[in-house]
């Protein structure tokens, strides 16, 4: 592959038939408003909860129902509502996507703009070094990684308002930000700063409003929900390519599909099943178990549960600090694995 902006990757797509393909690929604005809205009254239940509770109890259970409630929160970001709605698949109707998707973005401190102009790149080179930037192989995790995952994380707080602040400013910064937002984009640079703007002025005004009349408590469920107890959708989120093989023209090999209980599916909008995602990425959430079923006999096993998918994450993480070539080789049916 000579440069990023002429490859091409032949990739592997499990056949199915046109027909189904075709029923499955149909959105609907019902089955997008039946997740996106009782996903919404979650949080403002539970965040209506922590509220309850932090004027008529003692701070420690204000502080567990508020961890609760940052918990469901980061479902609505780019490990949950978020990612899907930046593929637009969600809603029959445009309009109500990019409403529900901005309604999030805001809600979650998101740049939906550079993210969708970087989660095109990422499915079209998926883990391919030099390719796609958005997720890099091999990737280790650190002990503070976990730390911050399970308590909070000043680091992505302090990244998102530095890079929101530049943004908002027009700055573009760094190899993949100038790959995604060439020179030549001047509507998409214009875009993300409009939105960074957007973030800025808007959250400003709310903290503003908080602290204005010592509703304190809303700065933890609102203006700084995303930057702590993320540790289930951070579990949930790194299962997708961590330990897997780049640089393959097959997305079984370099994504993960893990059985998940109903709830974890409901979060996390089904994108538990990753190697179907990725392999026909114009499907909707809600058909994906239906993909699944359909391809099935094409696909590896899906791990079994979060513990093993974890379990089999960590064991290839520990080989990888010796050998940084070593990969998870997933099961094909046919035993082989393509070459790059």
């Amino acid at each position: 592959m000579s440069s990023t902006s002429d490859a091409r990757i032949n990739w592997y797509h499990s056949p199915i038939e046109r027909k189904v393909l075709q029923r499955l690929t149909a959105r609907s604005d019902w089955r997008g408003l039946r997740q996106v809205v009782p996903q919404l009254a979650l949080a403002v239940a539970t965040g209506a909860g922590a509220y309850y509770v932090a004027r008529h109890f003692p701070w420690p259970a204000a502080a567990a129902v508020c961890y609760v409630h940052a918990t469901i929160y980061a479902f609505l970001g780019l490990g949950g509502a978020g990612h899907e709605l930046s593929h637009g698949t969600p809603f029959k109707t445009k309009w109500l996507n990019e409403f529900f998707m901005m309604l999030v973005a805001f809600l979650t401190w998101t740049n939906y703009i550079h993210f969708r102009a970087s989660h095109r790149k990422h499915h079209q080179y998926t883990v391919h070094a030099g390719l796609d930037m958005e997720v890099v192989l091999p990737l280790q995790l650190r002990r503070f990684d976990w730390l911050f995952a399970f308590t909070a994380n000043p680091f992505m707080l302090y990244h998102v308002l530095t890079t929101t602040a530049r943004h908002s400013l027009g700055i573009i910064k760094g190899e993949w930000e100038e790959r995604i937002f060439p020179e030549s984009d001047t509507q998409g640079r214009r875009q993300l700063a409009i939105w960074a703007r957007t973030l800025l002025i808007g959250h400003l005004l709310l903290a503003g409003a908080f602290i204005y009349f010592q509703q304190w408590i809303l700065l933890a469920l609102v203006t700084f929900a995303p930057f702590y107890a993320g540790w289930l959708n951070f579990l949930c989120g790194f299962t997708q390519h961590v330990g897997m093989m780049p640089n393959v023209p097959d997305f079984r090999c370099c994504c993960r599909s893990v059985a998940l209980n109903p709830l974890l599916r409901f979060l996390y909008w089904n994108m538990n099943y990753h190697v179907e995602h990725h392999m026909y990425a114009a499907v909707p959430f809600h058909h994906l178990p239906h993909l699944r079923a359909a391809i099935a006999h094409d696909l590896p096993p899906a791990s079994p549960g979060l513990i093993a998918a974890w379990r089999e994450i960590l064991a290839v993480l520990r080989r990888q600090q010796a050998d940084p070539s070593a990969v998870v080789v997933a099961q094909l049916p046919d035993m082989k694995v393509p070459e790059g």
